[in-house]
């Protein structure tokens, strides 16, 4: 990525700065890496590996796994994430949600750290890889994994971009729930074993409820500069009472899905070990209550995705045991 904040008109109407710069902002100047690895959003990264470790993890479990599709699907993941992230530091800066009130973590075009017209490209790019790179696994699987990939490079754009942005009308918290949970858990299963699964689809809820609850910290936070830029999430619609409570009922969840399925099935008693999440969180749910300041904010985001993370490996162990 060109690290140069000179702007000119770029096709969204919206003008970029005359004038060449160092990468700075603020007191900051950062090295071409650390810009890319902001514009990445590595913490966030978690939320497309999660289900794609439960999924195969479940695959193995009933004897049937295929490395090609568990590694490609786990690619193809990651490669949706970083464009949806790319897609959102754009849209958010061209719909005016990022500005210099912001109180998460530096945003690259936002910053001027980044041309939003070079944003742009990188993200169609990435997103083109995505569907390059998946072709085998899609072959493999046909018209189920076909509509599954281009649905998810549709709604990543869609995430923010468009007319009717998923996380501009408050559907984005739904959009977490289906497509970080049931839709990879089970497609991932569905790569490796070439059979659905209902139990399956219902496991694959618990990482797509964290996933929700990791997007209603972030609207929490966000909650005063979403509302000006008339971006209505959930947080927005109900208040900051509302979010809060979302967040709880998503980890309670969460972590009552593997014991339910246990009690329901009588199989896999181990995975009940993912339930243990909901301990590990009380510090983060007590900041979450605590107050909306940014900093502290930021830091319940970061715990969030380490949570997620941490259940599908609990899961995935005891399931493998």
């Amino acid at each position: 990525m060109r690290t140069v904040s000179e702007s000119q008109q770029d096709t969204s109407g919206q003008s970029e700065s005359q004038t060449t710069k160092p990468a700075t902002q603020g007191n900051h100047e950062y090295s071409g890496f650390q810009i890319a690895v902001m514009s990445i959003r590595p913490k966030t990264l978690g939320a497309a590996v999660a289900p794609v470790v439960m999924g195969s993890a479940i695959a193995w479990g009933t004897g049937s796994f295929h490395w090609l599709s568990g590694l490609l699907c786990l690619w193809g993941a990651l490669l949706i994430q970083i464009g949806t992230n790319l897609a959102n530091d754009y849209f958010d800066y061209i719909k005016g949600a990022d500005n210099e009130k912001r109180l998460g973590p530096v945003r690259v075009t936002q910053a001027g750290l980044v041309k939003p017209s070079t944003i742009r490209w990188v993200f169609l790019l990435v997103f083109g890889m995505a569907i390059l790179s998946c072709i085998p696994i899609m072959i493999r699987g046909g018209w189920p994994i076909i509509i599954i990939g281009l649905v998810s490079v549709a709604s990543g754009i869609g995430y923010t971009g468009g007319r009717y942005a998923l996380a501009y009308t408050g559907l984005a918290d739904f959009f977490a729930l289906i497509f970080f949970g049931p839709v990879a858990v089970g497609g991932t299963y569905y790569l490796h074993t070439l059979s659905f699964s209902w139990t399956v689809i219902l496991l694959g809820m618990g990482p797509g409820l964290i996933a929700m609850s990791l997007l209603t910290v972030n609207n929490l936070r966000d909650i005063d500069n979403d509302r000006e830029a008339n971006k209505l999430t959930l947080a927005v619609r109900f208040g900051a009472t509302f979010a809060r409570l979302e967040y709880v009922v998503c980890l309670v969840l969460a972590a009552s899905i593997p014991v339910g399925v246990y009690f329901w099935t009588r199989e896999r008693p181990f995975s009940m070990a993912a339930a243990a999440v909901l301990v590990l969180a009380i510090p983060t749910l007590r900041d979450v209550f605590a107050t909306r300041e940014g900093a502290i904010m930021n830091k319940a985001l970061a715990k969030t995705g380490q949570l997620l993370l941490i259940y599908s490996l609990l899961f995935s162990v005891g399931w493998l045991v």
